[in-house]
């Protein structure tokens, strides 16, 4: 007979599947060979999560950090518009002009509504000058605000002293 035509014959009784059947020592080696596929998968498993904990701080302190930004970039803008509105309550063509109380209150309400501040009753102190002018002179209206920021911004500050946040509006009295 032929290598091709040729099947082969299990134990007497058996059917002919055309399989060679495993020897004993040979199907011990692939439950051997599979226990330890199933063992290196725990492995895998067991570096995935040392490695996830070895990068989660710094995942953390990057997100947190990105959002800590976020919100002084955002009181920065509601700095900037709360002086705008001041300068401009300043110096509108009205008779009386506006006193530096009025100017202040503009700018204390502005920041009241729009101003991020977590609780803290830090306010933001307000300077002017030339307030009351005549035509064409310039009035200077220029807030400030310790930013205190949630959990980065207090270690930061910490560390620099603190975070202070200005702006500076100047406009010509109408």
């Amino acid at each position: 007979m032929s290598q091709k035509t040729r099947q082969f014959t299990g134990h007497a009784g058996s059917k002919n599947t055309g399989r060679r059947q495993k020897s004993p020592a040979e199907s011990h080696h692939a439950s051997a060979l599979l226990a330890s596929r199933r063992c290196g998968s725990r492995r895998q498993a067991g570096v995935a999560a040392v490695e996830f904990a070895l990068i989660l701080p710094l995942l953390l302190l990057v997100i947190f950090g990105t959002v800590e930004l976020g919100i002084a970039l955002y009181d920065k803008a509601v700095i900037t518009n709360a002086s705008r509105e001041g300068a401009r309550a300043g110096i509108v063509l009205k008779s009386p002009k506006p006193t530096s109380t009025d100017i202040k209150n503009v700018v204390q309400s502005y920041t009241s509504s729009y101003l991020v501040t977590f609780g803290t009753a830090s306010t933001p102190t307000v300077t002017q000058t030339g307030q009351g002018g005549t035509f064409g002179t310039p009035l200077s209206v220029t807030v400030s605000y310790q930013y205190a920021g949630l959990g980065l911004g207090a270690m930061l500050s910490a560390l620099t002293g603190p975070i202070t946040l200005s702006a500076t509006t100047v406009m010509n009295n109408e």
